[in-house]
């Protein structure tokens, strides 16, 4: 069937440095541009900033070459690379330490550009670019927020969309086959809805980029699945009357139903990661770090498991997409 075009003109900003360093190592950049021009979108620009240690490079042949690949497998898939170069400087310590930040740049042509954009997809976690997010609405952009760990809640509430990555389709690297959405593969979704009473609920997953604002699975053209579980599927020690939940996103089996023929069940529930605070107004550095939920298939997860406390603002963000 032949793409139609939505006109909707996109730019894609991507800070490399906090999301590798944030659950997005090895994440796929093609993936990636296909999110931001879904539903027919024009990438007019493909930005990633991060940064190149010359001197390293200058002696660390390995370094020189992974770097050397990493930049032209961006470029291969339509990316322009901003190098940030690393600054040494020796401290009042007398410690030699490096320092390289690319938030200025990124933030600057983000505002720049944002004139030929209609929409603008954030890559990053980072809390100082609120202020930017709110300029770029004010020229009437849209701004969507994609991120892993150690999300602003800040830049969550201020994005028009706040999406994490876990849950993109094929984004982050996994099994080849079976491909994602179909029996067998590895999924990652959210919680939608659990009746504690009989002890069962639905985990939501996509399948799709088109069409993230179809959130009922049932409905033509929805990129949502449901997946039925039981909560004696879930990873021991999780607080039952936490559920349903959109802040948790789990990765599962999908199997058949034994409950509704041609329906899929969720096996293998591992926690992958919470973006919620439950557990009041302490501040960020007095808090004691919760314990994750291990279990055997999160060890053989490809993604980083760290639950995380962000601290929650009175309001909620315009719209989120987590599930």
């Amino acid at each position: 069937m032949e793409l139609r075009r939505s006109g909707l003109r996109t730019g894609l900003y991507v800070d490399v440095e906090n999301t590798t360093r944030n659950g997005g190592r090895g994440l796929r950049f093609d993936v990636l541009r296909d999110f931001a021009c879904r539903d027919g979108g024009d990438a007019l620009r493909l930005n990633a900033y991060l940064a190149y240690d010359a001197e390293r490079a200058r002696h660390d042949a390995i370094y020189r070459s992974n770097a050397t690949g990493f930049h032209f497998a961006m470029r291969s898939v339509g990316f322009k690379v901003i190098e940030k170069p690393v600054q040494w400087y020796t401290n009042e310590d007398g410690v030699r330490v490096s320092k390289a930040n690319s938030d200025l740049d990124l933030a600057v042509d983000m505002l720049l550009q944002s004139a030929k954009l209609d929409r603008v997809v954030l890559v990053s976690g980072d809390g100082d670019f609120v202020q930017v997010v709110r300029a770029l609405q004010n020229t009437g952009c849209r701004v969507e927020l994609l991120a892993f760990q150690n999300v602003s809640h800040d830049l969550r509430c201020e994005a028009d969309l706040f999406i994490s990555g876990f849950l993109v389709p094929g984004l982050l690297p996994g099994q080849r086959e079976p491909r994602w959405g179909e029996l067998g593969s590895r999924v990652r979704g959210t919680c939608r809805h659990y009746n504690p009473d009989r002890g069962f609920g639905f985990l939501r997953f996509l399948t799709g980029l088109d069409n993230l604002t179809e959130n009922d699975p049932s409905a033509p053209g929805s990129p949502f699945r449901d997946a039925f579980f039981h909560f004696s599927n879930m990873p021991p020690g999780l607080d039952r009357s936490l559920l349903p939940n959109r802040e948790m996103v789990f990765e599962f089996t999908l199997v058949p139903s034994t409950v509704e023929k041609e329906k899929l069940a969720a096996s293998d529930i591992a926690l992958v990661y919470d973006y919620g605070d439950r557990r009041g107004a302490a501040l960020p550095a007095e808090r004691e770090p919760r314990p994750p939920l291990v279990t055997v298939q999160q060890q053989r997860s490809p993604v980083l498991i760290e639950p995380f406390a962000a601290p929650l603002a009175d309001r909620a963000p315009v719209e989120e997409v987590v599930e």
